[in-house]
């Protein structure tokens, strides 16, 4: 055998992608999604029903998703990233007209087995198109203006129509995503302190809009910040949901009250138990130590997430999967902090373990586009 057929790379084909797996990925993501389980049996009272038993259903579905897509040429994926953002920006727009409501926001589409959130959809399409836009651009054009402009505009479309819905907590999501996205793409840093000069002028006026006809938020967003400033003045109210929370993330101490022992969520004291609010109830029931093994596993699953992308010399590749590590950390680090009473309360779940059809399916479909450019990549 030659020299050059020695020191040539191939991408693995066949049965033997499966191999080339990033298996500890899996293994993390899976132990997490477990987690989550336990505390849908937990707070459900010792029941499958009416929480874990769905979302271990759509476990499943979305592990096999991840796989399929993981077995699929990242190439490919590149090829479709702009018919993926617009599809997402059609469902976008059929909620705005025909979407179900629920909790006084319309945000869904009811597929009858399951309630599909488009605006989840389009994180993970975001982070393709963006990706593919900076694999096609040249290094020398990432920080001109004219070039800068297109990336603004493909983020700044889908987060105008989030807002509509009203969902502040996704909007943010996919504005800090997209930004992310581009400064790892190579944009210049003044860009984005130019941006945070103007998010200050926006916060503002986001205040001056208070009670104006020209009110930049509903009046239920601004009790919401209300409430992030001053929670022990309403404690009954509006402060309730985060004055529950800490008193249940303070009661589990160094080692918890035990499996099944919460009494704020057994209790019924601590709303949206199953959902926004699930990392309380781990803290609660395994302390301090259950709740940092969370955020411990979280951390290796962005830390192999970003070696992978290190090692990858494919741009697309790279970019996408940064992108994806990067949503997967907004939504637990925003998760984190507004149960802590750190950040306002926006209805962003806990990844993979919170209750949840859309979060749970497209975080999965996700990893499997970090799977297939982890898979393909040149050996």
């Amino acid at each position: 055998m030659s020299y050059l057929e020695y020191t040539v790379k191939s991408v693995p084909t066949g049965f033997s992608k499966f191999w080339h797996l990033n298996w500890a990925l899996i293994v993390l993501v899976t132990t997490v999604a477990g987690i989550g389980f336990l505390m849908l049996y937990s707070v459900a009272g010792g029941s499958f029903s009416p929480w874990a038993e769905p979302q271990i259903k759509r476990f499943l579905l979305g592990f096999t998703l991840m796989l399929i897509v993981a077995m699929v040429p990242i190439w490919f994926w590149r090829n479709i990233a702009g018919v993926a953002y617009g599809v997402s920006i059609i469902l976008l727009l059929y909620v705005e007209f025909f979407g179900a409501v629920g909790m006084g926001a319309q945000r869904w589409i009811n597929l009858g087995f399951m309630r599909l959130q488009p605006s989840e959809l389009m994180k993970i399409a975001l982070v393709m198109l963006l990706a593919a836009y900076y694999d096609w651009l040249p290094l020398a054009r990432t920080s001109k203006p004219q070039w800068v402009a297109i990336p603004v505009l493909i983020i700044l479309l889908p987060t105008m129509l989030v807002l509509r819905q009203p969902d502040l907590g996704t909007a943010l999501l996919l504005i800090s995503g997209g930004g992310l996205l581009m400064f790892m793409a190579g944009v210049h840093w003044a860009y984005f302190a130019a941006v945070v000069t103007s998010g200050i002028g926006l916060i503002a006026a986001v205040f001056q809009s208070r009670g104006e006809d020209w009110q930049l938020l509903k009046d239920y967003q601004f009790r919401r910040i209300d409430t992030f400033l001053t929670p022990a003045s309403d404690p009954l109210g509006a402060g309730y949901h985060i004055t529950q929370s800490k008193i249940a993330l303070g009661s589990g101490g160094w080692t918890g009250r035990g499996f099944m022992q919460g009494t704020q969520s057994r209790l019924n004291f601590l709303p949206e138990k199953h959902t926004d609010f699930i990392f309380t109830t781990l803290a609660e029931e395994f302390g301090f130590i259950g709740a940092f093994s969370l955020l411990l596993l979280y951390l290796l699953i962005i830390l192999f997430c970003v070696v992978s992308a290190i090692n990858n010399k494919n741009r697309f590749a790279a970019l996408v999967t940064l992108g994806i590590a990067t949503t997967f950390f907004l939504f637990f680090a925003v998760n984190m902090s507004m149960v802590m009473g750190l950040a306002p309360v926006v209805g962003v779940p806990l990844p993979l373990v919170s209750y949840g059809g859309s979060a749970m399916l497209i975080l999965l479909i996700g990893f499997g586009l970090v799977q297939s450019a982890h898979v393909h990549r040149p050996r």
